[in-house]
């Protein structure tokens, strides 16, 4: 499974947010420069996040966007979702019952390993917040070592 740039953007996005919770709001601008988005391309990623109740805007000369909630109640899940739609590695295994149209889903040999997949994706979602991605003592390797066989 691949994250689209825009779920990547609208995690970034939402990061930014989150580092600046409580200071006022912030400017598409702003918000772009810290996450390394794009401002045109974040202005689109905003109005979802606005509708699904995860992003405030404020109107006015110091108006911009706020995150609606603390940044310990954002789930990565919910952003992911709004950005991408339900997890899904497979069609067969999607969230949503209805995209789950595979003739072969009954007596599909792999598909428990689609299912394990998703669940998998969905438990790190779901148990990751914005506060987690901010805290002082999150590190990120920015290489992963690569493992050599002989």
């Amino acid at each position: 499974m691949k994250v689209s740039t825009r779920g990547e953007y609208g995690v970034r996005a939402m990061v930014a947010l989150a580092r600046h919770y409580g200071e006022g709001p912030m400017s598409i601008t702003d918000i772009a420069r810290v996450s390394s988005v794009p401002p045109a391309y974040l202005e689109q990623l905003i109005a979802p996040l606005r509708r699904a109740s995860l992003v405030q805007s404020k109107r006015g000369a110091r108006g911009g966007y706020i995150l609606a909630r603390a940044p310990e109640q954002v789930r990565i899940g919910e952003i992911y979702r709004v950005m991408e739609g339900p997890v899904a590695p497979m069609d067969c295994v999607s969230e949503n019952l209805a995209d789950q149209t595979c003739p072969l889903i009954d007596n599909c040999e792999t598909r428990p390993v689609w299912l394990k997949m998703r669940d998998s994706i969905v438990d790190v979602l779901d148990s990751t917040t914005l506060a987690d991605l901010i805290a002082p003592s999150t590190k990120v390797p920015r290489e992963l070592p690569v493992s050599r066989t002989a």
